[in-house]
Protein backbone atom coordinates (compact mmCIF):
# COMPACT_ATOMS: atom_id res chain seq x y z
CA UNK A 1 0.00 0.00 0.00
CA UNK A 2 2.06 3.03 -1.01
CA UNK A 3 -0.40 4.74 -2.29
CA UNK A 4 -1.17 5.37 1.99
CA UNK A 5 1.63 7.02 2.44
CA UNK A 6 1.95 9.08 -0.54
CA UNK A 7 3.01 12.22 -0.08
CA UNK A 8 -0.45 15.24 0.36
CA UNK A 9 -1.58 16.16 -3.54
CA UNK A 10 -0.04 18.05 -5.59
CA UNK A 11 -2.25 19.14 -8.07
CA UNK A 12 -1.55 21.01 -11.84
CA UNK A 13 -3.67 24.23 -12.50
CA UNK A 14 -5.97 21.92 -14.49
CA UNK A 15 -6.37 19.30 -12.31
CA UNK A 16 -7.18 22.40 -9.40
CA UNK A 17 -10.14 23.56 -11.85
CA UNK A 18 -11.15 20.18 -12.57
CA UNK A 19 -11.78 19.80 -8.98
CA UNK A 20 -12.61 23.20 -8.16
CA UNK A 21 -15.67 22.56 -10.38
CA UNK A 22 -16.74 19.09 -8.63
CA UNK A 23 -16.51 21.07 -5.25
CA UNK A 24 -18.89 24.03 -6.72
CA UNK A 25 -20.96 21.16 -8.16
CA UNK A 26 -21.29 19.31 -5.09
CA UNK A 27 -23.03 22.75 -3.09
CA UNK A 28 -25.46 22.07 -6.18
CA UNK A 29 -26.16 18.64 -5.32
CA UNK A 30 -30.33 18.43 -3.59
CA UNK A 31 -29.25 16.93 -0.30
CA UNK A 32 -26.39 19.33 0.10
CA UNK A 33 -28.50 22.18 -1.15
CA UNK A 34 -30.82 21.47 1.70
CA UNK A 35 -27.70 21.10 4.51
CA UNK A 36 -26.48 24.36 3.51
CA UNK A 37 -30.03 25.96 3.80
CA UNK A 38 -30.46 24.52 7.18
CA UNK A 39 -27.41 25.94 8.18
CA UNK A 40 -27.39 29.59 6.75
CA UNK A 41 -31.31 29.85 8.27
CA UNK A 42 -29.48 28.79 11.51
CA UNK A 43 -26.73 30.79 10.92
CA UNK A 44 -29.44 34.19 10.42
CA UNK A 45 -26.91 36.44 8.78
CA UNK A 46 -25.09 36.72 12.02
CA UNK A 47 -20.83 36.07 11.03
CA UNK A 48 -20.22 34.04 14.31
CA UNK A 49 -23.52 31.95 13.83
CA UNK A 50 -21.86 31.51 9.99
CA UNK A 51 -19.14 30.02 11.49
CA UNK A 52 -20.58 27.94 14.38
CA UNK A 53 -22.99 26.63 11.82
CA UNK A 54 -22.38 26.93 7.79
CA UNK A 55 -18.89 26.82 7.49
CA UNK A 56 -18.66 23.18 8.87
CA UNK A 57 -21.03 22.12 6.70
CA UNK A 58 -18.81 23.70 3.78
CA UNK A 59 -16.05 22.05 5.00
CA UNK A 60 -17.49 18.62 4.78
CA UNK A 61 -18.98 19.10 1.36
CA UNK A 62 -15.62 20.18 0.29
CA UNK A 63 -14.21 17.17 2.12
CA UNK A 64 -16.09 14.60 0.75
CA UNK A 65 -14.62 15.80 -2.74
CA UNK A 66 -10.95 16.92 -2.30
CA UNK A 67 -10.36 13.52 -0.49
CA UNK A 68 -10.53 11.68 -4.37
CA UNK A 69 -7.52 13.72 -5.18
CA UNK A 70 -5.78 13.18 -2.37
CA UNK A 71 -6.10 15.27 0.30
CA UNK A 72 -6.98 14.25 4.15
CA UNK A 73 -10.37 14.05 4.81
CA UNK A 74 -10.42 16.94 7.52
CA UNK A 75 -10.14 19.91 8.14
CA UNK A 76 -6.81 20.35 7.44
CA UNK A 77 -6.87 18.92 4.14
CA UNK A 78 -9.61 21.63 3.27
CA UNK A 79 -6.84 24.12 4.31
CA UNK A 80 -4.17 22.51 2.20
CA UNK A 81 -6.77 22.60 -0.98
CA UNK A 82 -7.52 26.32 0.06
CA UNK A 83 -3.87 27.19 -0.08
CA UNK A 84 -3.00 25.11 -2.93
CA UNK A 85 -5.93 27.03 -4.56
CA UNK A 86 -4.71 30.59 -3.13
CA UNK A 87 -1.28 29.36 -5.13
CA UNK A 88 -3.04 29.50 -8.38
CA UNK A 89 -5.87 32.50 -8.40
CA UNK A 90 -2.95 34.92 -9.40
CA UNK A 91 -1.38 33.15 -12.69
CA UNK A 92 -5.12 32.05 -13.49
CA UNK A 93 -8.38 33.93 -14.17
CA UNK A 94 -10.41 31.19 -14.52
CA UNK A 95 -9.25 29.48 -11.19
CA UNK A 96 -9.47 32.96 -9.11
CA UNK A 97 -13.15 32.97 -10.75
CA UNK A 98 -13.84 29.65 -9.56
CA UNK A 99 -12.18 30.19 -6.38
CA UNK A 100 -14.98 33.27 -5.73
CA UNK A 101 -17.84 31.27 -6.94
CA UNK A 102 -17.10 28.40 -4.41
CA UNK A 103 -16.38 31.05 -1.73
CA UNK A 104 -19.55 32.60 -2.42
CA UNK A 105 -21.87 30.03 -1.78
CA UNK A 106 -20.89 29.40 1.95
CA UNK A 107 -19.96 33.06 2.73
CA UNK A 108 -22.21 35.80 2.97
CA UNK A 109 -21.98 38.83 0.79
CA UNK A 110 -19.57 41.57 2.51
CA UNK A 111 -20.57 45.25 2.96
CA UNK A 112 -18.78 47.71 3.55
CA UNK A 113 -19.12 50.18 6.14
CA UNK A 114 -20.43 53.89 4.76
CA UNK A 115 -17.22 56.23 4.85
CA UNK A 116 -16.65 59.90 4.13
CA UNK A 117 -18.98 62.63 5.46
CA UNK A 118 -22.02 61.74 3.82
CA UNK A 119 -22.23 58.93 5.57
CA UNK A 120 -22.86 60.84 8.87
CA UNK A 121 -19.75 60.87 10.67
CA UNK A 122 -18.77 61.50 14.30
CA UNK A 123 -15.71 63.67 13.18
CA UNK A 124 -16.36 67.28 14.58
CA UNK A 125 -15.44 69.99 12.03
CA UNK A 126 -12.90 72.27 13.59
Amino acid sequence: MASASAPPAALSAEQAKVVLAEVIQAFSAPENAVRMDEARDNACNDMGKMLQFVLPVATQIQQEVIKAYGFSCDGEGVLKFARLVKSYEAQDPEIASLSGKLKALFLPPMTLPPHGPAAGGSVAAS
